[in-house]
């Protein structure tokens, strides 16, 4: 870049959303360094026509802010490619070859893999061989998407989950080893960035479990080294121990730069409403009970009071409305301005099923709402209508009111709750806004959707809100950092059957180019 011209560059476009105006226009953003110089409707003025200034006409491609996906868990993500790559194994012998080269490998210490066949991990003498090959080493070999495992005892043991149980939660023990294998995470994360810089993420809220597990230490390397180009602002989830405090200060002492932050504790509560673990205000259909999770809300709510009272965020799950109620009466008893509304950025993930009165609620204490508008693309109209009519009855109207939430004034961030879905803006417009299943044929409750502008800010100025990064970026305007994504087309007038072809074109973070789709 220049040090002694006017500009760097400037982007063109018939179709600039800034986040400010609440609606596209024709104009142009002009970048000098790592922020954004001047933002204007019209034609460029003349001083920016220099031959000395990069100029790109995009035609009517849409030009915004860098998106912010505030719910995302990498240290999830990239289990999916710890270990040995099982796929081709198809049986025991097969099996038992790849093992017992795996643990000559090196002395290990334990044995990780991904990619076995189902079959494979659902059969009992699978377990057998594990045992009988290695009964002092840990073996875990998950399958695709880590939902399920085999593992042998010594496994079971040490790590203290089971093939059925190896949701994230589960897991925190094993993360210790991997997060601290340098040779695996620095290229882990440098390939998650590159991935998030593709799809226009900029900026992510990035969930670790207690102590991050050294991961922490990768992160300032990381950011000393200037070799970040997403900015990351992450949060403790209590698993293995109760909310440290005191771990809280030591980070927010040591990560105050422009691109690591430390951002607060993160909990679920209730459960899958399907599964009847979400927490209802009035019964399940057909029963007594309006959950069949126990939640322990005492402890969170002293968790949440503690971290209140030292300057910390929280962000709490809620599924069922009856969760969504009690949060609400812990944010409550926060501590408050004098207009009630929250002195600290408390918020609220998932966000699936929540009553008018309590969304009213949310909006006068100002907490914001992290929703996963993609999680439509996971089932179908069937699955999204049908079942929960069965569970909740014609409560499932009301299931993902986007819409209600945002009439009532309630601040909605974009969210992915990664790897549950993977970023991606025209998803989040297609299944956010239109409100299709992934069968793509019918819409489902189409008046809960959002507009694409609200969709937009969803992922730009809102998600900066929920990283209380909104003074420099989640707009186009003159002063902020230059963290912009370039589309492909016009997100606004390209016909929803035709949105999701729409990709990233290019994608600038602090003014220097992480992404272009060409290269």
């Amino acid at each position: 870049m220049g040090v002694n011209v006017i500009a760097d560059e400037v982007l063109v476009s018939t179709c600039i959303y800034d986040s400010v105006s609440k609606e596209p226009y024709a104009g142009y953003v002009v970048i000098k360094g790592d922020s954004i110089l001047e933002v204007g409707k019209g034609e460029v003025p003349e001083k920016y026509r220099d031959a000395s200034i990069t100029y790109h006409d995009y035609k009517d491609a849409t030009i915004c802010a860098g998106f912010g996906d505030t719910h995302t868990f990498f240290t999830g993500f990239i289990i999916d490619n710890l270990g040995i790559d099982l796929t081709g194994t198809e049986d025991l012998d097969q099996l038992e070859n790849v093992v017992r080269k795996a643990l000559t490998d090196k002395d290990a210490s334990v044995v990780f893999g991904n990619n076995l066949s189902p079959a494979l991990a659902n059969q009992s003498q699978t377990e057998e061989l594990l045992n009988e090959v290695s009964p002092r080493v840990p073996v875990v070999l998950f399958v695709p998407g880590h939902g399920t495992c085999a593992m042998n005892q010594r496994a079971r043991e040490e790590f203290g989950f089971n093939p059925q149980k190896c949701y994230a939660e589960a897991l925190y023990k094993i993360m210790g080893i991997y997060l601290n294998d340098r040779t695996f995470v620095d290229g882990q994360l440098t390939a998650y960035m590159d991935m998030l810089n593709a799809r226009g993420v900029t900026s992510v809220k990035e969930m670790g479990f207690d102590d991050f597990y050294g991961f922490t230490d990768v992160l300032k390397e990381f950011d000393d080294q200037e070799k970040l180009t997403v900015r990351i602002s992450f949060m403790s989830q209590p698993v293995g121990a109760p909310a440290n405090i005191e771990y809280g200060r030591e980070m927010r002492e040591r990560f105050q730069s422009e691109f690591v932050r430390f951002s607060g504790y993160n909990q679920m509560t209730d459960g899958l409403i399907l599964a009847r673990q979400g927490h209802l205000t009035e019964p399940y259909e057909g029963t007594s009970t309006v959950c069949e999770k126990e939640i322990d809300y005492d402890t969170i709510e002293k968790e949440v009071l503690l971290a209140d009272e030292n300057g910390f965020r929280f962000t709490l799950h809620a599924e069922g409305d009856g969760a969504f109620r009690k949060i609400l009466d812990i944010y409550e008893k926060c501590r408050r301005n004098e207009d009630g509304s929250l002195q600290n950025r408390h918020g609220i993930t998932d966000l699936e099923l929540t009553m008018p009165e309590d969304e009213k609620r949310m909006a006068a204490l100002n907490a914001f709402g992290e929703i996963y508008a993609q999680v439509y693309a996971l089932d179908t109209y069937e699955g999204y209508v049908e079942a929960y009519k069965k569970v909740v009855g014609k409560r499932q109207e009301r299931y993902l009111n986007y819409r209600s939430l945002v009439d009532h004034g309630v601040r909605l961030c974009g969210a992915t709750d990664l790897p549950l879905l993977i970023p991606s803006i025209p998803e989040s417009i297609y299944y956010g806004c239109a409100n299709y299943g992934m069968d793509r044929k019918e819409r489902i409750n189409p008046a809960n959707g959002l507009t694409i502008a609200e969709m937009l800010d969803a992922w730009t100025i809102n998600s900066q809100y929920a990283m209380q990064r909104e003074d420099i970026l989640g707009t186009l305007e003159a002063g902020k950092r230059a963290d912009i994504v370039i589309f492909t087309g016009d997100l606004f007038h390209t016909p929803m059957e035709e949105i999701l072809e729409v990709e990233v074109e290019r994608t600038i973070v602090n003014g220097q180019e992480v992404y272009h789709k060409s290269r």
